[in-house]
Parts: C-alpha cells; structure tokens; sequence
C-alpha cells in the first residue's frame, strides 16, 4: 500500500519545497560533477541519490549514462519523470525512502550525491560501487559563511569528514576551503569529494 505523504514530515516537507519551485532550468548540477565530467565513463550505470528535480541526473543522462535516481519526494520524482520524458533521457526516477536496504552491491559505475547527508549510508553507497566506480559528493560543512544550506550540524560536514566516511575509496579530488583567505572569492560552504572504488575491493 502506497504511505500517505502525510505521516512522514521529511516526505511533506519537500513535497512543499518542490512544489514551490516552478523552474527546474533554475536547479543547476552540483559543481564537483561539472568540473570533473572528464572523469565520467561513456557510458555505463548511474546513480543519482536524493536526485531533488534530477539537474544532476539529467546531466549524466546527457553524457552517455543510464540513471536511476531516488528521493523521497513524489513530487520531485513526478516532475522528473515529465523532464525525463519531454528530454528523452534515460532516466528512472523513483520513489525512495533510502536506506542500506536500498542498495544493491556493484551496481552502479558512478554515483552522485549533492547536498544530502546521512550518515548511516556510508558503508551502503560504497558497496553499491562496481570496482573502478566513482562517487561524486558535494554537502554544506561546519565552515559555511553564511546561512546557506542547514543549521542543523547532524547535516553539517565536519573538518574532513569525508576522508573518513569514505576512507576505503582511492582519493580522486577533495576540497574544503572553510573560511581561509579572501571570503568572498573560491568555492565556499560546501565539502567537494570524489572517491574510485578499488578494483581489488
């Protein structure tokens, strides 16, 4: 039987956010999968997990990659679906409470999560990996400069966290500027990780 969103308020609550937003050309892909597509295989198996509206999903369609893409939100994977469908792309937007049952192991050769923390997933999404695969992340961490994002630090990146959180992953790129140097300038609130899973893994 299908929950009714009611009785989950992560669930209600962006169903709100998504119904509110009117323009999905406004939603842009995360910046640590833009500037590192070079990275990305021709092809191949995606993820894009707590896809919101799929900017990051549609962009990987793009390039060559079957999508699957989860969130919790029926909203944003309903007005996915139509973008999907008006595009052409590949994409299978779908419903997902996401838990470590969620994942399957070796399924996917790249996946990417953008402003979304949990923990608990860590060990899920680095098995749900094929060897050789890559994980593209990019959240708010503790160092934000302004009140962009979540205040809440259980949705904050500690200093560093990534490194730990995805500790068995080969280190591709990492950066997280914090608040050194000139504020208004560089990349800023938000930790950018990519990670490959080893071949041997």
């Amino acid at each position: 039987m299908k929950e009714d969103s009611s009785v989950n308020p992560i669930k209600q609550k962006w169903n709100l956010i998504y119904q509110k937003m009117q323009d999905e050309v406004s939603v842009i892909p995360a910046a640590v999968l833009t500037e590192h597509d070079f990275l990305l295989p021709n092809s191949g198996q995606a993820l894009d997990l707590a896809c919101g509206l799929g900017a990051n999903a549609c962009y990987l369609a793009e390039r060559g990659l079957q999508v699957t893409a989860w969130d919790i939100s029926d909203v944003a994977i309903s007005r996915l679906r139509q973008i999907a469908q008006r595009k052409a792309l590949p994409i299978k937007a779908e419903v997902n409470e996401i838990t470590l049952k969620s994942f399957q192991e070796c399924s996917f050769d790249v996946i990417i999560i953008a402003r979304f923390l949990d923990r608990t997933l860590s060990d899920g999404i680095m098995s749900a990996l094929k060897p050789g695969g890559l994980l593209f992340y990019q959240t708010f961490n503790k160092e934000k400069i302004n009140e962009d994002g979540p205040n809440n630090p259980d949705f904050l990146l500690a200093e560093n966290e990534p490194l730990s959180l995805f500790a068995p992953l080969r280190l591709v790129f990492y950066q997280e500027n914090g608040k050194i140097g000139k504020l208004s300038a560089g990349f800023r609130n938000e930790t950018q990780f990519i990670g490959q899973k080893r071949v041997n893994d």
